[in-house]
């Protein structure tokens, strides 16, 4: 924890009020806890050697299967090192944080936006934020390519690149009030740079939303089981609230014990409910009406208070999900399951395949997305967390530590996706109008694929279907359906057999919406924050977070941008998920690049001795900006109407125009015309947007080298008045302090609540 002049220049020394203990720990105790010990030498050798060990398995000692047991080793080594050296190479020669500073949760709160949260409440919120559809489908997606690329990129991709924008910017919002990536770009880049980033961010958002709205469509439609647990969710998130709030303050285990019961009943309820006629007819819906359903939800969840739902729902969440993910987990470690698909298929470098289309290079990288490296973080991590957060060097742990915990998620999933027979997942994940939507059109379509080792059966699928209690597992595109199954597949080897497929099946579908409905209501409110400062430019009162009516026009506005990108989604003939997901994961990319690049300005002015250290911002800029560029040029240009929006669209256009009805009704025609006609002009814009920034960036990065500039564009230092342990367990010295703290409390009757929401 290394505190330079250049970190708080013009800012003065941090004076601490005499009468309270410490509100930081000794920087000599810091650096006594950091030294080696042979305990400490046996324990990272041994995971060193685990994960090499790993690695070879699957990169190199490659027989006709491999064990999934070696995905999980080989991710756990690799955070566990990545997180305790690269982490904190970044902590001590980049971000540089000052425990002594107050936050701005503490020096603005108001129990609204601005609230001192305990870091490990902060930790499920923030993670339940980030931690949307991109780590479950992307994976999914991208096993048409085999199980090896998206192996590499999801686990080094997050420590080199993916975790490091999540902290940084987690980090440098901090330090500038809580403001967002766009505000950000203004204040560092100027009126160029600033306006080109605002205006793609807010136009990604809408895209990166309605995405993941439309994930949860796939996974409910038809699904009454799936609709009724989901939305009990609602009325336990609402119910804890209010009991952390006015009933029990901060008693955090006690609440999360009385939701995990009510969210096991809710699963078990769906499967009584969904066997009724009642509940059939309540509760098995379209997917159209389940599109405007989380729509009006968007809006309400936006804009009421964040602790009555948003921040106990996405703990509640949290809670489920990393619970799921170690669960799932533990079960292969005991299960071993035997994955048949190949390193590589034929599809990684025909770029043709049925699930998506692209080469490997670019398109692995832009369709893992969320689960490497997510441009939709850095709206998290400078929207909701950094008003949040208690104590400085909290920022590791919630950023760096949270974006390692959804890469996680995104191995489980890819796991669980090459897990089940091939025929199977190509047969879900192919779209419905290369099906036909029947298990005949699927057996059809699958087996002229002509794939080593694959005979899909009629049989096979109907099966299956009936045995996760589902009417067909045809086409369930999005990924959501196909990690549920391969989740279930596993899970009830461990106990219950057959019979329990139908329950895990719909526990993984509630767990996964519960993922995503967490990232549909705090993006939009992120997007409000955002689109409020940019109107305030103009009309100076929307930038009063609290006024009403900016709150309630501003989140109209975005509900009803990605509300109408979803709607399109819903209707599109060639599958919403399959022509949709690539601009989602090219525009998510894009807005990392963007990211990347503030930071790296925002770094070069801080003074010469961050200069040696800008290379790890820009490594992982120099990657993002290069695949989401070619990958733009790809779908702009090509040719080939499967890879690019303008191809696309002419062939459409010109069957309409010769009147040909090969390739489907007229409504069907005119619906692709008009979807690769928005798909087209956001792209055209996204990356023209993400070009400028990059470029004004990296200009205003070697112009502060060059004139040795040192601005750091932060709020002044302010002396904090509180204490916290920085990461997830307290350290010795930490809990001295924190005695400390009680006994100063208790003779003072001060009562603190670190918010449990």
């Amino acid at each position: 924890m290394t505190t330079t002049p250049e970190s708080r220049r013009g800012k003065g020394a941090i004076v601490q009020d005499p009468d309270l203990p410490p509100v930081a720990v000794p920087e000599a105790e810091l650096e006594r806890e950091s030294r080696w010990n042979l305990p400490k030498i046996i324990l990272w050798a041994a995971i060193a050697l685990l994960g090499a060990v790993a690695w070879t398995m699957l990169a190199i000692v490659r027989g006709e299967t491999v064990n999934a047991i070696w995905f999980v080793f080989a991710a756990v080594c690799t955070y566990l090192i990545g997180y305790r050296f690269y982490s904190k190479v970044i902590e001590r020669y980049i971000t540089r944080p000052d425990d002594r500073r107050a936050t701005p949760a503490e020096i603005r709160e108001d129990g609204k936006d601005y609230v001192p949260t305990d870091r490990r409440v902060l930790y499920g919120h923030h993670f339940a934020a980030i931690a949307g559809a991109g780590p479950l489908v992307g994976p999914v997606l991208a096993a048409q390519m085999g199980f090896l690329p998206g192996t590499i990129w999801i686990i080094i991709g997050v420590v080199l690149a993916g975790a490091v924008q999540d902290y940084t910017v987690l980090f440098f919002s901090m330090r500038r009030g809580g403001r967002s990536i766009g505000q950000m770009a203004r204040d560092v880049l100027g009126k160029v740079g600033g306006t080109a980033a605002i205006i793609a961010s807010l136009l990604i958002m809408v895209i990166i939303i309605a995405i993941l709205a439309l994930v949860v469509v796939n996974a409910l439609g038809e699904s009454p089981w799936g609709v009724f647990s989901v939305s009990m969710t609602l009325p336990i998130a609402l119910f804890m609230g209010l009991y952390l709030r006015f009933l029990r303050p901060g008693r955090i285990t006690e609440v999360s014990l009385i939701g995990f019961v009510l969210l096991i009943a809710a699963i078990a309820g769906g499967g009584a409910v969904a066997g009724t006629e009642w509940g059939q007819a309540m509760f098995h819906l379209d997917r159209s009406v389940i599109a405007w359903g989380i729509i009006v939800y968007g809006f309400i969840a936006a804009i009421l208070p964040v602790w009555l739902l948003l921040a106990p729902r996405d703990y509640l969440s949290t809670f489920m999900k990393i619970g799921v993910i170690v669960m799932l987990a533990g079960a292969i470690v005991l299960v071993r399951p035997e994955i048949t698909v190949p390193a590589f298929t034929d599809f990684a470098f025909t770029g043709l395949g049925p699930v998506f289309s692209g080469p490997m290079f670019p398109f692995l990288f832009v369709t893992i997305a969320c689960g490497a490296l997510s441009g939709f973080h850095a709206l998290i991590s400078s929207g909701t967390t950094p008003k949040l957060i208690e104590k400085e060097r909290q920022t590791r742990f919630i950023g760096y530590g949270g974006m390692l915990m959804e890469s996680f998620v995104a191995i489980m999933a890819l796991v669980a996706a090459i897990s089940i027979d091939q025929g199977i997942y190509y047969a879900m994940n192919s779209s419905a109008a290369a099906t036909q939507g029947t298990v005949e059109g699927a057996v059809a379509f699958v087996n002229s694929l002509g794939l080593t080792g694959v005979n899909l059966t009629p049989e096979m699928l109907t099966s299956t279907a009936q045995s996760v209690g589902e009417e067909s597992i045809v086409s369930r595109t999005g990924g959501a359906p196909t990690l549920a199954l391969g989740l279930a597949h596993i899970m009830h080897q461990i106990g219950g057999g057959t019979a329990m497929m139908g329950f895990w099946y719909h526990f993984a579908i509630m767990f996964e919406a519960l993922f995503i409905l967490t990232a549909v209501d705090a993006g939009t409110r992120v997007a409000r924050f955002m689109l409020q400062d940019s109107i305030g430019a103009w009309i100076p009162k929307f930038r009063e977070i609290s006024w009403r009516p900016g709150v309630w026009i501003c989140t109209a506005i975005m509900v009803a941008g990605w509300g109408y990108i979803l709607i399109l989604g819903v209707t599109d003939p060639l599958g919403g998920i399959n022509t949709f997901f690539p601009l989602f994961g090219i525009a998510n990319q894009l807005l990392a690049a963007i990211a990347l690049a503030v930071v790296f300005a925002i770094v070069a002015k801080r003074g010469r001795s961050y200069v040696r250290w800008l290379w790890i911002i820009g490594v992982p800029l120099a990657f993002a900006a290069v695949v989401t560029i070619t990958a733009s040029m790809y779908k702009i240009f090509s040719p080939v109407p499967a890879i690019g929006y303008w191809a696309n669209n002419a062939k459409y256009r010109a069957a309409q125009a010769a009147g040909d009805g090969s390739l489907g009704a007229p409504e069907v025609v005119e619906a692709v015309i008009r979807n690769t006609s928005v798909q087209g002009t956001l792209s055209i814009i996204f990356v023209v947007l993400t070009i400028v920034v990059i470029v004004v960036a990296v200009g205003s990065a070697i112009n502060s080298i060059r004139r040795g500039l040192t601005e750091d564009g932060e709020d002044a230092a302010v002396a904090s008045r509180r204490f916290a342990p920085a990461g997830f367990l307290a350290t010795r010295a930490e809990r001295e302090i924190e005695g400390q703290w009680e006994a100063h409390d208790a003779a003072n009757g001060v009562i603190r609540n670190p918010a449990g929401h």
